[in-house]
């Protein structure tokens, strides 16, 4: 696969998209297998950091979500963006290139793979979310009992059980709502956090069908948000305004001690 075959297959994923190119260095790298260079919306590929088409198609994919990142968002951002947006981006191309037979997806054509993670769903991630959901009830039963007798429930899950109230919070919610288990924890977390039923019924199916949390959370962020471009950028305006008031005011700070400093030194000498 040459250079040109990569850009092909990546406007496959994204035809509506900056003009790009794609630069195989020759090289092999240990730091990094990819960069994208913004300023020139160049890809460069590592190409000898692979061994195998699938895995250079990767990493092809990885800078492309970059590309297609930073020409995008309504607000700056750096080329090496790891942000929510980002994986979210990166994910749902690696899922498109899949469906079109573009990337093969070794977890689940491989049977040791598929074997493996259906051992750590079941007996890890599954179990751990029926002992927090389970955890969530206790705590509950201990607010309870706080009421009864007239104490503080943040003083002893904080002091007495050396958990945070925040988490508590979080776990006895996790029971309250009845979130599934199945999930894992922290997808019973995001779920938890969503308000309506609607949505946590939706973002339950989406972890189900194998929708990362990256892409789960992004998806129903932008739902809750539906930020104008105009807004996220005017509120961009004002947190480095903020950010240069407050520089400028230091900076003020900081010629007045020299200023005192070398007025001093300058009676010494005299």
């Amino acid at each position: 696969m040459n250079q040109e075959q990569v850009k092909e297959l990546l406007l496959q994923l994204e035809p509506d998209t900056e003009e790009f190119q794609v630069i195989f260095s020759g090289k092999q790298s240990k730091r990094v297998n990819g960069i994208y260079h913004p300023e020139r919306r160049e890809i460069i590929i590592h190409n000898r950091n692979f061994k195998s088409e699938n895995d250079l198609v990767y990493t092809a994919i990885h800078e492309f979500a970059h590309h297609l990142h930073f020409t995008r968002s309504p607000v700056p951002i750096t080329n090496r963006a790891h942000t929510q947006e980002f994986w979210a981006l990166f994910h749902g191309l690696l899922e498109k290139a899949e469906k079109l037979s573009l990337y093969t997806n070794v977890f689940e054509q491989e049977a040791e793979f598929r074997l493996l993670t259906d051992r750590i769903r079941t007996s890890f991630l599954a179990k751990n979310g029926h002992l927090m959901k389970e955890f969530g009830k206790l705590l509950t039963e201990a607010e309870a009992l706080c009421r009864k007798y007239n104490a503080r429930f943040e003083d002893y899950v904080d002091r007495v059980l050396g958990v945070h109230r925040t988490t508590a919070r979080v776990l006895m919610r996790i029971h309250a709502l009845n979130v599934d288990p199945e999930i894992g924890f922290e997808n019973m977390r995001t779920v938890a956090s969503l308000k309506t039923e609607e949505e946590r019924k939706k973002a339950e199916e989406a972890f189900r069908s194998g929708k990362s949390p990256d892409r789960v959370k992004a998806e129903f962020s932008r739902k809750r948000k539906e930020e104008e471009p105009l807004e996220r950028l005017r509120q961009e305006k004002r947190r480095i305004e903020k950010t240069i008031h407050s520089l400028m005011k230091r900076l003020e700070e900081i010629d007045q001690r020299l200023e005192k400093f070398e007025g001093k030194a300058a009676q010494e000498k005299a």
